[in-house]
């Protein structure tokens, strides 16, 4: 397999670029990573080794289609991988920052209900240079504008693969210049990952989709939780707010006459107040594996203000890009002849 352009180390570029003079494996080290050009893009290059490294070094990522909406501020790309998996990544326009999600495995086997990449399945891990690559991307198009977030909590399980994701982690601060205060893993509850991630030195944020408070509930909504319940998340979250003095951020999918009740609110803020943690509501949106409709906006504001009331933080979080199924859990992708399509 011809190797990803940002799964290359140091060393293995180096062997690549063996017989140049020594200041080229700089110069492209940089040009992939703090000026997040394409081979052919490295003008101050000779031309014959830029050839050469276009031939070496193709893109892992092909783009398949690219859609936009809330008037071009946000972009959708469906991207088609080496082995004919694909996986979307979503980039987000804000009037005081730019934000990349990014999917981190093609597909999902954490099953949960609402979800439309859980539904699709598992099919496999990305690399680190396939998750940095979206980022990369990410990048180009952003630009005048500097891309300043990039959110773990596109397609996949970021926990489920995390050396990958770790190793991404590490280059997109060190080597491409993000800070690790921007750079955010979601999680449904893998908690092996999340007392990893307490004892690592990059101070990255953690978000936990909780979606429901109770085991009984939430072991329908995020099958997950039957292996680790709610008490033991709570102890990861717990040792994870301690050890890292980060503020902790609960995802919360408001579906109607499911989690939205009064009671609901009650036992979220019996979880949350503890950890000090901050909740961001999200309206459901509409999967085609999921019968079920969002809450409205009346009830949502009503949720907020009962867990504002019972001391806890919260926030209503703008759902952008549904119209082209971009929003929060609508990134997709079905087995069609062999292949994935949008």
């Amino acid at each position: 397999m011809v190797p990803a352009p940002y799964d290359l180390g140091r060393e293995e570029l180096d062997r690549l670029l063996d017989g140049q003079p020594g200041f080229r494996a700089r110069q492209v080290w940089e040009g992939l990573h703090a000026r997040v050009l394409r081979p052919a893009e490295m003008t101050d290059l000779p031309a014959p080794l830029r050839a050469l490294l276009a031939e070496a070094l193709p893109p892992a990522l092909e783009e398949v289609s690219r859609r936009s909406a809330d008037e071009g501020q946000t972009i959708k790309w469906l991207w088609a991988l080496h082995d004919g998996a694909q996986v979307e990544t979503v980039l987000m326009h804000y009037p005081d920052r730019v934000t990349v999600c990014v999917s981190t495995q093609a597909g999902c086997a954490m099953a949960c209900q609402f979800c439309a990449t859980g539904q699709a399945g598992f099919q496999r891990q990305l690399s680190a240079g396939e998750i940095v690559e979206q980022v990369a991307e990410a990048m180009r198009a952003a630009r005048p504008r500097r891309l300043s977030n990039v959110v773990f909590m596109g397609m996949g399980e970021p926990l489920a693969n995390y050396d990958r994701v770790w190793s991404a982690v590490r280059r997109l601060h060190g080597d491409m210049g993000l800070s690790a205060r921007h750079l955010t893993l979601s999680t449904v509850g893998v908690v092996p990952g999340i007392h990893r991630l307490a004892a690592e030195s990059l101070p990255v944020n953690l978000a936990v989709s909780l979606h429901a408070a109770n085991d009984e509930k939430r072991d329908i909504l995020v099958p997950l939780n039957r292996r680790y319940p709610l008490s033991v998340l709570a102890d990861a979250c717990a040792h994870y707010v301690e050890a890292t003095r980060r503020r902790l951020s609960i995802e919360w999918a408001m579906i109607h006459d499911v989690n939205d009740q009064g009671s609901d609110a009650v036992e979220l803020a019996h979880f949350a107040r503890p950890l000090g943690a901050h909740v961001n509501l999200i309206p459901l949106n509409p999967t085609p594996g999921y019968a079920v409709r969002g809450s409205t906006a009346r009830r949502v504001r009503e949720f907020r203000d009962q867990l504002e009331t019972l001391g806890v933080n919260a926030t209503v979080r703008m759902t952008r890009g549904a119209e082209i199924d971009a929003a929060c859990g609508q990134l997709a992708a079905s087995v069609t002849r062999g292949r994935l399509s949008p």
